[in-house]
């Protein structure tokens, strides 16, 4: 958690911090992202940036937090738009379309994604994968467990593979048509959000024996 002197920052110059860092860990990575950018770019010291955080470990789990936070949010805003009495097929490919949308017109968004993914330090890919993952799960698992009691996942499915596998394909669709090398099957690569939805549909004709039910 940032330090009490963070939140008796005013909330203009909190969120320039937050979304200049967003930019420089997005185009450089966490490990790598230039901490006097950051601080030079927001208007502060960069000395500010430890009287906020108590070490850059926190500083990295706070700007992926609040990047996926925010990710979270309008994607459940927008979850909660669509038509809930489709078989789960169609709810799911619904989501995936919206995920796909969402990625494509936010690249700031899209650029943390990334670096959260990416990161080659391994102490610091633990803290903001961990964080990035909790965000994912909050909508997975709630989902998951509903459209099992509905019917549309068989009750002998197993939820942690599924949960799983969703955890694998939400950021390989975010990431694999903007980063070259994600995807030698499919050629997602370049491919715009109407371009994707047949890759869609088939990756969830592959999941579907997983949890159909039977007949």
């Amino acid at each position: 958690m940032p330090t009490s002197t963070w939140f008796r920052l005013n909330v203009a110059k909190r969120e320039r911090v937050l979304e200049v860092a967003m930019r420089e860990f997005g185009e450089h990575g966490y490990s790598t992202g230039s901490l006097n950018t950051i601080a030079r770019e927001a208007g502060i010291a960069k000395g500010s940036l430890f009287q906020y955080f108590s070490d850059k470990l926190e500083f990295f789990a706070y700007v992926c937090d609040e990047s996926s936070r925010r990710i979270r949010e309008e994607m459940e805003r927008r979850i909660a738009r669509l038509d809930f009495d489709q078989p789960f097929d169609g709810w799911l490919f619904d989501v995936l379309c919206e995920w796909s949308e969402f990625l494509a017109d936010h690249p700031l968004e899209r650029a943390v994604t990334a670096a959260t993914n990416f990161e080659l330090d391994n102490s610091v890919r633990s803290v903001v994968r961990d964080t990035s993952n909790q965000h994912y799960l909050q909508v997975i698992h709630p989902s998951l467990k509903l459209w099992q009691e509905r019917g549309d996942i068989r009750q002998d499915a197993d939820i942690q593979v599924l949960a799983t596998l969703m955890l694998m394909t939400l950021p390989f669709l975010a990431l694999a048509p903007y980063y070259d090398g994600l995807d030698p099957i499919l050629d997602l690569r370049g491919r715009g959000p109407a371009e994707q939805r047949p890759i869609i549909r088939q990756l969830i004709a592959g999941m579907r024996p997983l949890y159909a039910p039977a007949g």
